[in-house]
């Protein structure tokens, strides 16, 4: 299995870059935006008004006048709301290369989340103090990842559970982490090396990250053949730390579990009336991105009896289309069952030689997987306490990375009515930034960071597909991020007022 590092990449506090490449301070001047249909992200109605940005902050809301020298903009009746939270992002991959970070912008996405599914860049101060010089289109908040910092301390024996020495070492690195300004903790426990971790290493990094008002987020150990059991080890960290939890990319990968969504919530729920803050962030589409290997718990991947369940019962030849497969680049765009009629063996022989020719040391493999049903999906989506992640990347294969969030407005809200709109962006916004501790984004006020959007709610759409994952989504007409205007009709404007998120602290870390 490789290991899901995020790469070391993003943008800087108030800075736009000028022709010459030297970076500029952002204009002064205010900005009014007029004839808007504003949508403050706290889930209250729409109202028309018109807001003033001032020195990256929103200065004022309601029936404002033009000053003299005063940039206007007339909203026209589009809909203003705050900028999207992508709270489960892996949008840093490349990030530096592509700073304008138009397949985020596009979206209506100003902030996003990374350092997920266990990977991050460490120190994450070498990642912030980077941010700050190098500008980007998007702010940046970045978890400590528990598969980085277990890979560090235990390097390539870490097939087994941790010493309490090299627990020790590890709590060190995460005390490091979130004196940098570090969210909280995140664990990918389907992934190498974190599912050789027991369930003590566990809790005893979390109580270190909930020492300083850290959060834990988690792709939980199972998603599929031990759904049930990942889920009472989330809720228990919860319950055990006090610190808040959520679950990441919450699914049912697995054909028996299709249709048993509000079981599912049920478990949260029960969790959340004994008092444990748990939430979950969703992204709209039936299949995942991952690996082939993570189809074997037990990491028997000669096991042809493992390959048959996992064939059957998440997600079946048809339905595992290869996305990148660095042995043989030819197969990326097929499925297991083209490949298995190609190479004239089943496919469950098939899925077994794949894995053993992508686990050589430079070799790489990643599939999209349809596994999961779109009911459920609605359910998890409309849980009161759930948010809008992509879970994607700049240049991945799953549209996800492109097409998240307009994906919302379009399926859930405009088309099957599953969530009013003020409803969406609320949970797109508001409530994404309650869930990750983030006090001054994600909502329409004074003093508030002027992270907005401007979008068509009649058209704002989705494009990306597995066939055309890279088509951008339509239907945002501008973005601001900290006040600056960063994209324009679906352009970069060359503005990147980016800035790293660091954790809101409060006081000495608990003793």
């Amino acid at each position: 299995m490789k290991r899901l590092i995020s790469s070391l990449c993003a943008g800087v506090c108030a800075l736009t870059v000028g022709t010459a490449g030297v970076a500029q301070t952002a204009p002064a001047r205010s900005t009014l935006i007029v004839n808007a249909r504003v949508i403050d992200g706290t889930g209250a109605p729409a109202r028309n008004g018109a807001v003033r940005i001032e020195r990256g902050r929103i200065a004022a809301i309601g029936k404002l006048t033009r000053r003299a020298g005063e940039e206007v903009v007339d909203a026209h009746g589009e809909v203003l709301a705050p900028g999207f939270i992508d709270t489960h992002s892996h949008h840093d991959h490349g990030l530096f290369d592509t700073p304008d970070a138009l397949p985020v912008t596009t979206q209506g996405v100003t902030t996003i989340i990374v350092g997920q599914d266990g990977g991050s860049a460490l120190p994450v101060a070498d990642l912030f103090a980077r941010m700050e010089k190098t500008p980007v289109a998007v702010n940046v908040a970045s978890y400590i990842g528990h598969n980085t910092i277990r890979e560090t301390v235990m390097g390539e024996d870490y097939k087994r559970h941790a010493t309490p020495a090299e627990i020790e070492r590890m709590a060190a690195l995460i005390d490091s982490g979130m004196k940098d300004g570090a969210l909280g903790l995140s664990t990918g426990l389907e992934y190498d090396p974190g599912i050789y971790s027991d369930k003590a290493e566990v809790l005893t990094l979390a109580k270190e990250a909930a020492r300083f008002g850290g959060r834990y987020i988690s792709h939980v150990r199972s998603e599929d053949q031990y759904l049930w059991a990942a889920l009472d080890e989330i809720v228990e960290i919860g319950r055990a730390t006090g610190m808040p939890v959520q679950v990441s990319h919450m699914k049912l990968a697995m054909t028996d579990w299709w249709g048993e969504a509000n079981r599912y919530l049920a478990v949260l729920d029960r969790a959340h009336a004994q008092g444990v803050d748990i939430s979950g962030d969703v992204y709209p589409y039936e299949y995942w991105q991952s690996t082939l290997a993570v189809m074997f718990p037990k990491r028997d991947f000669d096991n042809r009896a493992s390959a048959e369940f996992a064939l059957k019962h998440l997600a079946p030849p048809e339905g595992l289309l290869i996305s990148h497969f660095s042995p043989e680049p030819a197969l990326v765009g097929k499925t297991i069952a083209q490949i298995a009629a190609l190479r004239r063996t089943d496919p469950a022989e098939t899925l077994m030689r794949l894995i053993a020719e992508s686990r050589g040391p430079t070799a790489e493999e990643s599939v999209i997987g349809t596994s999961m049903r779109a009911d459920d999906v609605a359910t998890l989506i409309a849980w009161p306490r759930s948010n809008i992640s992509s879970d994607g990347e700049l240049a991945g294969r799953h549209p996800r990375g492109r097409g998240s969030f307009p994906r919302v407005l379009r399926v859930y809200v405009r088309e099957q009515h599953v969530l009013t709109l003020e409803q969406a962006v609320h949970k797109m916004s508001g409530e994404a930034a309650a869930h990750m501790g983030i006090g001054d984004r994600g909502v329409i006020r004074p003093g508030a960071r002027a992270d907005l959007i401007l979008f068509d709610p009649a058209r704002i759409t989705d494009r990306a597909t597995s066939e055309d994952p890279s088509a951008l989504s339509v239907g945002v007409s501008r973005v601001w991020v900290n006040g600056g205007l960063v994209m324009k009709d679906g352009k970069a404007t060359g503005v990147r007022t980016g800035e790293p998120v660091r954790r809101q602290q409060s006081g000495a870390p608990r003793t």
